[in-house]
């Protein structure tokens, strides 16, 4: 791999500009005895790369480091193309941890999630179904012929998976679940970025299984147009 693309994709995958020093920190040991310069170097060519007219991305020198946006001269095709983007979703905790039970156990029945979760969840199953991110498989063979439960494509595409077998495991799962419920406890996301469609939680929902009403965001995949920051 080149010096030239290790930079391009560190530079892209960056939320907040990155520094010259924050860069030779982390590619400087393979680059000889000045990396510096062989790096500003590689900076430089790649943002005359970026400048043709044929590219519809740059990268911007801002606020001492440098980062990748679009144009400014295609803002409107990028906004245009982010206003036909599904929103995120909000669901509560219960909602989430009665969500993960059935994408592992599905198909699964109300009274077989009660039983793993300690807590009723018809309320929030409901609410999983109106978002489209569960459906109804039938009804188990069983006394009282209880109806069974899985998740939707539109649960696959929401987490970015192809299929099932692209889940991680329980345990990963839980962690990556606690750590995204705990980060938006901590973090109240910005105006902009809270969508209308987040739709108010079901009065269902909060009946039997309003044991944590706080909502957690579900991101679906960025675009370029939240690397944009387009000038005032």
């Amino acid at each position: 791999m080149s010096l030239k693309s290790k930079i391009e994709a560190i530079i892209y995958a960056t939320e907040e500009p990155v520094t010259l020093d924050q860069i030779v920190a982390i590619v400087a040991a393979e680059e000889g005895e000045e990396p510096k310069r062989a790096i500003k170097a590689a900076i430089d060519e790649l943002i005359q790369d970026y400048a043709r007219e044929d590219r519809g991305m740059e990268i911007r020198h801002v606020a001492s480091g440098f980062r990748m946006a679009t144009k400014p001269e295609h803002h409107d095709a990028v906004r245009a193309f982010a206003k036909s983007l599904k929103p995120p979703i909000r669901l509560s905790l219960p909602a989430l941890e009665t969500l993960a039970v059935i994408a592992y156990k599905q198909p699964v029945t109300a009274p077989e999630i009660g039983e793993i979760r300690g807590v009723d969840a018809s309320g929030v199953l409901g609410t999983l179904i109106d978002r489209k991110l569960i459906t109804t498989a039938g009804r188990k063979d069983v006394i009282g012929r209880p109806i069974l439960y899985k998740t939707t494509k539109e649960f696959l595409l929401r987490f970015g998976l192809n299929d099932l077998n692209e889940l991680p495991s329980m345990e990963e799962f839980e962690k990556l679940l606690a750590e995204s419920f705990q980060s938006d406890l901590l973090t109240e996301p910005p105006a902009e970025t809270t969508v209308a469609h987040t739709s108010e939680t079901s009065e269902n929902e909060q009946a039997p299984d309003s044991d944590d009403d706080t909502t957690a965001e579900i991101v679906v995949a960025e675009t370029e147009s939240e690397k944009t920051n387009p000038a005032a």
